[in-house]
């Protein structure tokens, strides 16, 4: 049963997810191996979170640190390494392209993910 807080959290999350996994699939004709891209899970309720942009001096050398988090439901399992895909809630919609970025911070009602840009698979 899905209580208070966490419908109230809900009612925040606007932008959508799409999980995608690199599974591994062996060609039955020749035997070769490769990966390739599934995706896991589908429009999966969340918000993006930008949580801080630091300006970072080094001489006369400026850079930009940036932190982004992702909230979701705790059910969902997002594995290290996979691709996510955020559909953000604005207009024009924008997509952005995250990786998982250590563990996720799991609470009764949410579940918090530090994102990273998405290179490539490990």
């Amino acid at each position: 049963m899905v209580g208070t807080r966490r419908r109230a959290l809900e009612r925040t999350w606007k932008d959508r997810c799409n999980v995608f996994v690199q599974e591994k699939r062996t060609d039955p004709v020749c035997g070769l191996t490769d990966f390739e891209e599934t995706l896991l899970c589908e429009d999966l309720p969340c918000k993006l979170s930008f949580e801080r942009l630091t300006a970072v001096g080094d001489g006369s050398v400026a850079a930009l640190s940036q932190s982004v988090k992702l909230f979701l439901a705790p059910e969902q399992e997002i594995p290290a390494g996979c691709k996510i895909v955020v559909m953000r809630a604005e207009k024009p919609e924008r997509q952005l392209v995250y990786t998982r970025s250590g563990e996720p911070g799991l609470f009764t009602d949410h579940q918090e993910i530090l994102l990273v840009p998405f290179r490539e698979y490990a």
